[in-house]
């Protein structure tokens, strides 16, 4: 084969690959990029016409829309957390081969398939004050029903539930990248198990587990179902999502609702700017097995 020959072959995989991309490239376009630039252009369209910038006032200026941004951030980084530290345990013990792994597995991501709304009808049944919880508790001798729905702790429970699975099944896949042979030569050089998992295993992983945070906490701060099912929507769960819901559904302010998504937007961006910042004085490079 010539090179001439080789060299028109290769434009014409390089072709069929630009045109495989261009359909991808136009659905993300019209899917998510499209809808973000109107709705950014709309939140600067205040409904008298004024300052370009009311709207995002007017949000600050509302104490009642402003603490929107506390209360959620109070709910999604403390789910974040929880469900990545409890993830590496679990996930450290499950990572390596035994009988019914893939059913223990199973059965720890059957949330994700339930999805929100049934978790959060589910908890009512279980911890809502007529529920199994508060019949035991008050079988126990109790004066009143434990409340742990309808407040934040009902909104909280929902989201380390829905959220846990997704962060299980990214730290076990970090896991199993790390190559297990450098745990065994720590091991024969007289190191114990928590210093091979400190000095070792943890800082492999920390990389992998800033990214699971990530994604965690975008999944969290963006709560809506569970906010409104077992949350106070008009209290202590009174999250961005609901006020730009409202906001733009109920009051008809669609452009005051834009600003509110976009400086929702805005407040992920700058903590998984600081996670990922923080992420780049981590380990970089090969962990010695698929990842």
């Amino acid at each position: 084969m010539t090179a001439a020959l080789k060299h028109r072959l290769a434009e014409r995989g390089v072709d069929r690959v630009l045109w495989l991309l261009v359909p991808g490239v136009v659905f993300v376009a019209l899917l998510f990029v499209y809808p973000f630039l109107y709705g950014l252009q709309l939140s600067f369209q205040p409904g008298d016409g004024g300052n370009p910038f009311q709207n995002y006032l007017t949000f600050f200026q509302d104490d009642y829309l402003a603490d929107t941004v506390w209360i959620t951030l109070r709910l999604g980084l403390p789910a974040a957390l929880v469900n990545v530290l409890a993830a590496v345990p679990i996930a450290f013990r499950l990572r390596g081969r035994f009988r019914g792994k893939r059913t223990l597995t199973t059965v720890l991501v059957v949330p994700i398939t339930l999805g929100t709304v049934l978790t959060a009808e589910g908890l009512l049944a279980f911890l809502g004050p007529a529920g199994w919880f508060n019949r035991v508790w008050l079988a126990l001798g109790a004066d009143e029903p434990a409340r742990l729905t309808h407040n934040y702790w009902g909104v909280l429970f929902s989201l380390v539930i829905t959220g846990f699975p997704f962060a299980f099944l990214l730290t076990l896949s970090y896991l199993s990248g790390i190559d297990p042979t450098l745990e065994q030569a720590a091991a024969t050089l007289g190191a114990s198990r928590r210093q091979r998992f400190r000095r070792i295993t943890m800082p492999l992983l920390a990389p992998g587990l800033a990214v699971t945070f990530c994604l965690s906490f975008v999944l969290a701060f963006s709560v809506f179902p569970s906010a409104v099912m077992v949350g106070d929507p008009a209290g202590e769960t009174h999250v961005m999502s609901i006020a730009a819901y409202e906001t733009a559904l109920r009051d008809n302010d669609f452009a005051l609702g834009s600003a509110i998504a976009v400086l929702m937007a805005l407040v992920m961006l700058a903590v998984v700017g600081v996670v990922l910042i923080w992420r780049t004085t981590l380990y970089r490079g090969a962990t010695g097995g698929k990842g």
